[in-house]
């Protein structure tokens, strides 16, 4: 005889639109508790393929089964079986057809889905050349086109898939590659006043930092954009002298010769600093630094910086100038 819950997960495929709204409800309000999510991933098997199905309905069925699948794929092994279903697949196909309602909430269930290997190589479709990344540009350009002056930023979550994506080997030559142009739009929504719009790109630029070995001449290909990217977080909040400034590209100088708001999330500075130490292990990316009068930069902004991990950041790169120019001497020692 068939279980409360068998009869309940019955009705997600009912013919009529009240009973299944109704099913899909409960489940999505079993979702939100630890013991329905248990008792719930013991029928994943049922429970995924049926709410995929409602996906593609009226908002007000397909919203609560978004949200159900968003919190079931908050268990790995969840979302693993997702992915083996082709869930990424279903969720962009409906993500760019018109009129869905249910943007962000799909955006948000990618960004679990990315968490895992097989969910990158999934969203990244690296069994076919010829479609190959084709997901990946379409959510680089919504992130990149999509509207950030208003209080509904449907695709804000992207940058958490880029960071994601970015943990890859794969996802890095390909964010990198030159031809594709996607690092280059990326690094430009730095500006944006969403912070998780902004710490997605700082995360990303990061982890394609990694690649600066054999990348660093696809990365210094758009240094117009990192370098602001990477430095005015880091500069401190003082406004800098002409003479400082006068030796920096206009779009980094005309920032820092006025006053400005500072990053106060630290883990961001981390990970400009992290980025920068990444590209100047290599010669070529240390001249690229000195080049926009980079140590000056950093120099000012360790004197204004009290946070312990973000200062250890910059002495990692500090001790990497000195003993790595043979030109100049960068000095984290200051007055504090």
């Amino acid at each position: 005889m068939p279980t409360e819950l068998e009869e309940l997960l019955a009705f997600l495929d009912a013919p009529s639109p009240q009973v299944k709204k109704a099913a899909v409800d409960i489940v999505q309000g079993l979702t939100g508790s630890e013991d329905g999510l248990q008792s719930l991933c013991s029928y994943s098997d049922v429970v995924i393929p049926a709410l995929s199905r409602v996906l593609n309905e009226k908002k007000e069925v397909s919203e609560p089964a978004a949200e159900a699948l968003i919190n079931l794929s908050q268990n790995p092994e969840q979302a693993a079986k997702m992915v083996a279903v082709g869930m990424i697949k279903i969720a962009m196909d409906i993500l760019y057809k018109q009129g869905s309602g249910i943007t962000r909430l799909l955006v948000m269930l990618l960004v679990n889905l990315t968490q895992s290997d097989d969910g990158i190589a999934s969203l990244l479709q690296t069994g076919d050349e010829k479609i190959q990344g084709l997901y990946l540009m379409k959510l680089v350009r919504s992130f990149c086109t999509s509207s950030t002056e208003t209080t509904d930023d449907p695709f804000e979550h992207v940058g958490s898939i880029l960071v994601n994506i970015s943990k890859n080997e794969a996802g890095r030559k390909m964010l990198l590659d030159p031809k594709r142009g996607m690092l280059k739009q990326i690094v430009r929504q730095f500006d944006s006043t969403n912070p998780l719009r902004k710490k997605g790109v700082s995360g990303t630029i990061r982890n394609c930092c990694f690649e600066a070995e054999t990348q660093l001449e696809n990365l210094l290909l758009i240094s117009e954009f990192l370098w602001p990217a990477l430095l005015l977080p880091v500069a401190g909040s003082k406004v800098y002298s002409e003479h400082d400034t006068s030796n920096m590209p206009l779009e980094i100088g005309s920032a820092l010769s006025i006053e400005r708001e500072p990053v106060v999330d630290p883990e961001i500075r981390v990970q400009a600093l992290e980025s920068i130490y990444l590209i100047t292990l290599q010669e070529a990316g240390r001249r690229a630094l000195w080049s926009v009068n980079g140590p000056r930069i950093l120099q000012l902004g360790y004197e204004d910086e009290e946070d312990p991990k973000v200062m250890e950041a910059y002495e990692q790169i500090g001790s990497l100038l000195v003993h790595g120019s043979g030109t100049e001497e960068f000095s984290t020692q200051t007055s504090k």
